[in-house]
């Protein structure tokens, strides 16, 4: 069953929000708005347009050397890395290259580089970019694995974010709950559309909805 998308005036040039309003359920959170990125993950020139709204966080403050993208958010990542290395630019990255790297994952949702991709995170100024930011689950656990493959986490930017903060660091994004002022999100043990019986509409992920 198509789910009924409604887009929201944003002010942002060529870029969308795109909202379905119900209840929907993450693996982590009950939230009342599935919201769609798809066409800003997946379509260049929507893509394009997300990254140069993100990389005005950091352009001139912040040394990235790698560019962490979950979430299918790699095309968003490569025009970030792009932006980031253009002529005129000031990059402090001294190699003035930006690896896009996409994690690998576990059966317990942890993250994993191999030998090949390690050394991309080891001694690297690594910004994570994710498609939303709202529990934090994804992002913390994110965070934690550069660290542990002995990276420097140095943000976290996303297209939307119920949250300023995450992990300790500040979160940069395109939408937030300006844009969308009567988002919630609850733990399910907490859903009150659970406790007044009211059906999940769909299973929400990174991939997209399953109507129930």
């Amino acid at each position: 069953m198509a789910m009924n998308l409604v887009k929201l005036p944003t002010g942002k040039s060529n870029l969308q929000l795109r909202v379905s309003k119900g209840h929907y359920a993450t693996s982590h959170s009950n939230i009342n708005y599935y919201i769609d990125v798809t066409l800003t993950k997946f379509r260049l020139s929507e893509a394009r347009a997300a990254a140069a709204e993100l990389v005005r966080e950091y352009k001139s403050t912040t040394i990235v050397d790698t560019i962490l993208c979950l979430d299918g958010t790699e095309v968003i990542g490569a025009c970030m890395a792009s932006e980031l290395t253009k002529a005129g630019y000031t990059n402090m990255n001294a190699h003035q290259t930006i690896y896009v790297v996409t994690p690998e994952h576990t059966t317990g949702s942890q993250l994993l580089f191999r030998e090949n991709t390690a050394p991309m995170i080891a001694g690297k100024h690594v910004l994570v970019l994710a498609a939303s930011v709202t529990t934090g689950f994804t992002v913390q656990g994110a965070v934690e694995a550069i660290r542990y493959y002995g990276g420097d986490p140095v943000g976290i930017a996303s297209i939307f974010a119920s949250v300023k903060e995450c992990a300790g660091y500040p979160v940069a994004s395109i939408f937030d709950t300006h844009d969308l002022p009567d988002y919630e999100t609850y733990d399910s043990h907490s859903c009150p559309w659970c406790r007044q019986g009211k059906k999940i509409d769909a299973l929400v992920n990174s991939f997209g909805y399953s109507s129930l």
